[in-house]
């Protein structure tokens, strides 16, 4: 028996890969920065902290949706991967100085 031919290019598999990994570490730092500075900002906003938490934790699933999304629909891996870690690490900034403000 013959061994099977690969069809697809190693880099273009490697893209995909780096893809898949970008979804789903990027997607979820990402969605998990967002919910922080949600739970954070809401009450601010005069929203009960526990109403706050729940609809910060409900759009996060939306967000991270959209986030695996747009990986795959990026031109490449490493825009996706900036894409995703830029906004996300603006966010994580965003919910530590947050609290800092009165």
């Amino acid at each position: 028996m013959r061994a099977p031919i690969l069809t697809a290019p190693l880099a273009y598999r490697l893209g995909v890969a780096a893809r898949a990994v970008a979804a789903i570490i990027g997607g979820y730092a990402l969605s998990a920065a967002a919910t922080a500075f949600l739970a954070l900002l809401l009450p601010v906003l005069s929203v009960s902290r526990a109403d706050a938490v729940i609809a910060a934790t409900l759009l996060s699933f939306t967000i991270y949706v959209c986030a695996v999304l747009w990986v795959f629909a990026a031109r490449s891996a490493a825009r996706a991967w900036l894409g995703l870690l830029l906004p996300a690490a603006a966010l994580a900034c965003a919910a530590y100085v947050l609290p800092r403000f009165p």
